[in-house]
């Protein structure tokens, strides 16, 4: 795949499918778009989605949908703004739509565990255990069940996300649960978020929550997932240590040093 950037539009041949929505807004200002967006669609399917976000009635859309399978559909060219990030605010901007491509990857979201290790989809779908992952969100504290995104899926998004970076000069990759935290979950802890923009965007220095810190407790335990009881990794930061914070949960934050961990936020002093 490539971006055809005079007509603002992915080149794949047969695995990309080109579709209008006409839920649109006007061209990006120049310099825009500089944003991704990761959204899960939280459907039944990719089909799903796109006739949804194809629906004039339903005043919503995004420039791409990725299927279980790696299969694409551009609903939008990449100069044009689209309707997928409503109300939203990251950092000193609002109205996330105006800088940002939006990605929709097929995957029902959050499901809920019933008796009987059965795993249930708003929806009413029915998921095997395989297709389940139990992980606490970026903005809760409690573990939950969440829809599994498959890695071809995960590869085909990180292979647009390189190309958007590339046409664009994308600085930026952001999920919707972090632009509008008080009423969006997705793309949810089963994607790997944070590993995906640590990998495409540190080399430009520019990764949401890629802070320094400081340790101040004089032995700081650094834990494999953002809780108290779960397993430390190997060793321990001593006071004075400085961190790369790459991740934040609620109370935890995800630190980079000789190892990788979660500390708790109360012991490390954030310089500014």
């Amino acid at each position: 795949m490539k971006v055809d950037r005079q007509q603002h539009r992915l080149d794949g041949g047969r695995s990309v499918t080109h579709l209008e929505s006409a839920n649109r807004g006007d061209t990006f200002a120049p310099g825009l778009p500089d944003t991704i967006i990761v959204h899960f669609t939280a459907g039944a399917s990719a089909e799903s989605a796109i006739q949804t976000l194809c629906d004039p009635a339903r005043e919503v859309s995004a420039h791409l949908v990725v299927g279980r399978d790696g299969a694409v559909s551009q609903l939008l060219p990449f100069d044009t703004v689209g309707w997928h990030a409503g109300r939203s605010r990251w950092q000193n901007r609002t109205r996330m739509n105006q800088y940002s491509i939006g990605i929709e990857v097929d995957n029902a979201g959050r499901l809920a565990e019933t008796d009987g290790a059965r795993y249930l989809s708003w929806f009413g779908r029915e998921y095997e255990e395989d297709q389940v992952v139990r992980a606490v969100h970026r903005n809760e504290s409690a573990p939950s069940c969440w829809h599994r995104f498959p890695a071809t899926q995960i590869d085909v998004v990180d292979s647009l996300c390189r190309l958007l970076i590339d046409a664009y000069g994308i600085s930026s990759i952001l999920g919707h649960e972090e632009i509008a935290p008080d009423r969006k979950e997705d793309p949810g802890p089963a994607f790997p978020l944070d590993e995906m923009r640590q990998r495409l965007l540190a080399p430009q220095g520019d990764v949401p929550s890629a802070d320094i810190g400081v340790v101040t407790a004089a032995r700081l335990n650094i834990r494999q997932q953002p809780a108290a009881s779960e397993p430390t990794v190997a060793g321990h930061l001593k006071r004075g240590t400085p961190v790369h914070i790459v991740g934040r949960q609620r109370g935890w934050l995800n630190v980079k040093v000789e190892l990788e961990g979660w500390v708790s936020e109360r012991y490390i002093e954030e310089e500014t």
